[in-house]
């Protein structure tokens, strides 16, 4: 177990808590779960500890189904539960919409990786009313980059990047919304292990950032890491997390559906949370693919919110600012 010192933190913000209950864009029921899990886990108690103005909003109401109509039928056709995740993006929108326009730092807990489709669309279109450049930080063990026309599974989590992307297949998932796509080259995708043969080749032609783990292995966290940082300017930034489980190895994170052997390590992953914190960059967060119907005993839900504290600045030692 980790030290339960609070750090000094050079910059302390509201930390608005939003379970997003969604599991239908994966294939492995129990992500539903997720948000009940991390409030149980001590999660919110854990960041008021360090000082933090922590307010609970509750969970995202299930909305109502969209008409597959509207959709088009090649999402339809290629995409699982698409009428219901659709319906859910835009409720995830409106909702982390009106939460970043009233500043502070939004964490949406998931639910499986679908609810950034929601999230980080919300985060694109503040961040072009305010200026600002949204870089996204995709921390997982796979790049969700496969569209409808090259997915292998069919479903919609792991198409999250190409309709943030702007894909206009995968347009119609927001409705009329105000849609502000992000541009490719702001992604910066961390700790790969699996990605399909299209994705990898979609990745190169889109000019994608992927680092993967045989780097990680290669060269190690810190000097990655850094020069993700490195090249944001802290002015002009808005550094949106979007935190999958399955970048965890899964000796040490086994709940979460979307399992792959030799992912990172404890010290690892608390590293990279403690890194981002040290920068002041992180302007929100998503913590997705916690499904605790797969978990041994809480050892994944406790892990994920003890990184979570470290990432709100939770560390061993206290630590100048």
């Amino acid at each position: 177990m980790r030290p339960e010192s609070p750090t000094h933190i050079r910059r302390r913000r509201p930390v608005h808590l939003l379970g997003v209950p969604l599991e239908r864009g994966a294939g492995t029921a129990g992500c539903v779960m997720g948000p009940a899990a991390l409030r149980t886990a001590g999660l919110p108690q854990m960041l008021r500890d360090l000082g933090h103005d922590v307010i609970d909003c509750g969970d995202v109401a299930r909305p109502a189904m969209l008409d597959a109509v509207r959709l088009g039928e090649a999402v339809t056709h290629r995409c699982n539960n698409v009428e219901e995740v659709a319906a859910w993006t835009g409720a995830i929108h409106d909702a982390a919409y009106e939460l970043l326009r009233q500043g502070g730092v939004p964490m949406f807990m998931g639910g499986d990786h679908a609810i950034s489709m929601g999230t980080v669309s919300a985060v694109a279109r503040r961040a072009e009313e305010t200026g600002k450049t949204p870089v996204v930080l995709w921390i997982d063990a796979h790049a969700d980059f496969n569209t409808p026309e090259t997915t292998p599974s069919g479903n919609l989590h792991g198409m999250a990047i190409s309709f943030l992307c702007g894909d206009p297949l995968l347009r119609p998932l927001l409705g009329n919304r105000p849609f502000v796509p992000v541009p490719p080259a702001n992604f910066r995708l961390f700790g790969q292990r699996s990605i399909d043969a299209e994705e990898r080749l979609r990745l190169r032609t889109h000019g994608i950032s992927c680092t993967d783990m045989r780097m990680i292995d290669e060269q190690g966290v810190f000097p990655l890491i850094s020069r993700v940082l490195g090249t944001l300017d802290p002015r002009r930034t808005h550094l949106h997390v979007s935190f999958d489980v399955d970048f965890v190895d899964p000796a040490i994170a086994p709940g979460t559906g979307t399992l792959v052997p030799g992912g990172a390590t404890y010290r690892e992953a608390h590293l990279i949370m403690e890194m981002l914190a040290d920068s002041g960059l992180v302007g929100s967060v998503d913590v997705v693919e916690l499904n605790p119907f797969l978990d041994e005993r809480g050892r994944s839900c406790q892990l994920v919110a003890e990184l979570v504290a470290s990432l709100f600045g939770r560390t061993v030692l206290e630590r100048a600012a």
